[in-house]
This record gives C-alpha cells, sequence and structure tokens, in this order.
C-alpha cells in the first residue's frame, strides 16, 4: 500500500492519491470478525489553491462515541494537523467485512482531538455505537518479536491504490521500539505483508493486550521492510480522560 502515507502528502497538492495507506499480502477478514474497524471516509478536504479532493482512512472504535485514528488524517489545507471541529464531512462505517453484501452501522464524526505525543487522534461521532464491542488499549509495553494482528481497509497496492470493498488482515512482528513508534515487519500470510495507501489509523492489536499502535507511514507496498506505528499504550491516560 503506498508511496508512504506521510510522503503522498507532502505531494498532495499535485496529485489527488490521500494519504492514508489496506493490507498488501493480506487475507480477507471473516465475516462478524473485528466490527470496531472502521471505514472513514472523508470528501472537500481542502487544498491551498482552493480544490478539494476525497481521502480514505482506517479507524477503531475505542468507546461508543469515538474513535482512534491516525493524526494526519485531519488537516488543514497546508497539511497542519487540527483538532476542533472536523475540518470535512467524515462518515465511518463499521460492523462489516465485505461492503458488497453488507451494509454496516454509519456515523458522522464530529470533533477531532490530536495527541502530543504522537501522529494518534481520537474521533468524536454523532452518535454511540452500542452493538459492537470497543476494542480495549493496551496499557502493557510492546516487545520485540511480539506479533500483532493489522486490520484494515486500504489498498491492496500501491499502484493505482482504491479502497478494499472486504477488510483485509494480516499478521506482523515487532522489529524495533522508539518512545511513540514502534518499527514492524510482515509475518503472515507472507514477509511482505504490509499496510498500504488509506490503511492509515489501522490497528495493531492482539486478542489478549488488545490495541498497541496505528498504522503511521512505511515503503511503498507490498514491501519486507520496516513499517512505522505509533504506539497508543503511552497514550491510555489521555485516551481515558477525553473519551470519558
Amino acid at each position: 500500500m503506498r508511496l508512504r502515507a506521510l510522503l503522498a502528502a507532502a505531494i498532495l497538492t499535485i496529485t489527488t492519491t490521500p494519504t492514508a495507506w489496506a493490507v498488501a499480502h493480506g487475507s480477507d477478514v471473516l465475516p462478524g470478525q473485528y466490527g470496531f474497524v472502521a471505514k472513514l471516509s472523508m470528501t472537500k478536504i481542502p487544498r491551498p489553491d482552493g480544490s478539494t479532493y476525497s481521502s480514505y482512512c482506517t479507524g477503531a472504535l475505542i468507546a461508543p462515541s469515538w474513535l482512534i485514528t491516525t493524526g494526519h488524517c485531519f488537516h488543514d489545507a497546508n497539511r497542519n494537523r487540527v483538532s476542533g471541529k472536523v475540518p470535512y464531512p467524515t462518515t465511518a462505517t463499521l460492523g462489516l467485512t465485505n461492503e458488497e453484501t453488507e451494509s454496516g452501522i454509519a456515523r458522522k464524526a464530529t470533533e477531532v482531538v490530536q495527541a502530543n505525543q504522537n501522529d494518534v487522534a481520537l474521533l468524536h461521532l454523532d452518535s454511540p455505537v452500542t452493538t459492537i464491542a470497543p476494542l480495549m488499549v493496551s496499557h502493557a509495553a510492546p516487545k520485540v518479536g511480539q506479533q500483532l494482528t493489522l486490520a484494515g481497509w486500504g489498498s491492496l497496492t500501491s499502484q493505482n491504490p482504491k479502497p478494499a470493498t472486504h477488510m483485509q488482515e494480516g499478521t506482523v512482528a515487532i522489529a524495533s521500539i522508539a518512545p511513540t513508534t514502534l518499527g514492524v515487519r510482515g509475518a503472515a500470510p507472507d514477509i511482505t505483508t504490509s499496510a498500504c495507501t488509506y490503511d492509515s489509523g489501522a490497528p495493531y492489536f492482539t486478542p489478549e493486550d488488545g490495541l498497541l499502535a496505528l498504522e503511521a507511514t512505511g515503503p511503498g507496498c507490498p514491501h519486507a521492510g520496516i513499517e512505522t506505528t505509533s504506539r497508543t499504550d503511552i497514550l491510555t491516560n489521555w485516551i481515558k480522560k477525553t473519551t470519558t
């Protein structure tokens, strides 16, 4: 999935390709799984020249009225991250794995709150989602070698990318740990399993611990290199305070 999400952002003024990155060389998510994963559809995103475009990101439900996603998905015309009223129309769709056979649950995003520590934001929804269990945010520190599940709605390739119509998943392993980020590599179904365009904000999680990181940026997908993700374990106090 990509020219890196952040690199794509830098050339946004000359391309209509959005800044988010689905899982290349992943596999279809089975029906009924990962209902907390949200496909974010944004329209009327401004450019410096006054024109607009549409884009997509991925997020995760962490409280009935709140999603978590990548901060750079919400910005002004000059690519500066913004907090407050959502800067352009944004619809979150949850509770489905296949858009061709399911309709899911749609909510409008009303407010965005940016984290100070890293590239993470919280999105407030116009009404609670009460039929889907939120994804727990892990308090545990990550470990090198730990395997995480990645699930998202990004493209399957960085060539002429378009968002997936069937949610994809893959397994990655933590290769490096920094104060605010994790470096991860593909593990299954292939070593080139990797996040892609429109996967920005996609959750990295385990069934036991919950959410550990969000997709941030990486090489063009699919790839066998290091993907950079934003740690969420360092934000647990901020997340709890904001969402309650």
